[in-house]
């Protein structure tokens, strides 16, 4: 495949959006973290440095608690978005630096907060697919 920049951009645009969104689960709306999977190649590892130690979750790992506490009651009106980001391709490679906001209420409890991704990508036969995600909250 001829690399096209504004197409592979594009494309990867729509990755960050379909997961962002996968967890939404605004308006009564049933969240659909099975993207998780169809978004990531199946080697892919998502990582969260938002207390003292990273933890690393395969895909499975991350989608399964998530989806209990989107619905369940625990997590509900929960959204998160990019506010920014600056993504750069290098071939069959890229990267994205993201910055993000999110709200919802937990336990009945009100929140609303931020934070950093930095997400890593590859080019595969069936278009750009995520490998690995980490992030922070600020």
């Amino acid at each position: 495949m001829v690399a096209d920049p504004l197409r592979d951009k594009a494309e990867l645009d729509g990755l960050m959006r379909a997961f962002l969104g996968a967890f939404d689960n605004t308006g009564g709306r049933r969240p659909d973290v099975d993207v998780v999977r169809e978004v990531f190649i199946p080697q892919g590892i998502i990582i969260s440095h938002v207390g003292g130690e990273p933890v690393i979750y395969d895909l499975d790992g991350f989608v399964v608690p998530r989806e209990k506490i989107l619905t369940d009651g625990t997590l509900t009106e929960f959204s998160e978005w990019e506010v920014a980001e600056r993504t750069e391709i290098f071939g069959s490679i890229a990267h994205r630096f993201s910055e993000y906001r999110k709200s919802g209420s937990r336990d009945g409890e009100w929140f609303e907060g931020s934070g950093r991704k930095l997400t890593q990508f590859v080019r595969t036969p069936a278009g750009w697919r995520m490998s690995s995600l980490a992030w922070e909250d600020v």
